[in-house]
């Protein structure tokens, strides 16, 4: 299992549109992804409902997770996605 924590770049959180980059892209990892804010429980990084519900704003950290063979170069990806400013 790999693990990072990680800055939100977006300037408006993790709304809709960088929320559905972000399940889109750890459903189509092939691993467990989860993402946990700050202390929070983790919830299911695929779930937009769930990835939504956490109100991540800009500047907060989130900690990711991935479980599989490749687990770090599916963080690698969902880490690039996390600190770029879809709000441009």
């Amino acid at each position: 299992m790999a693990e990072r924590t990680v800055r939100i770049g977006s300037s408006h959180g993790l709304h809709a549109r960088p929320a559905k980059l972000f399940t889109q892209a750890a459903s189509k990892s092939g691993s467990k992804v989860t993402v946990a804010k700050g202390s929070g429980a983790p919830v299911n990084a695929a779930s937009i409902l769930a990835v939504i519900s956490l109100g991540v704003d800009h500047g907060d950290y989130v900690t990711l997770t991935a479980d599989g063979d490749n687990a770090e170069q599916v963080l690698d990806g969902l880490v690039e996605l996390l600190v770029t400013d879809h709000d441009e």
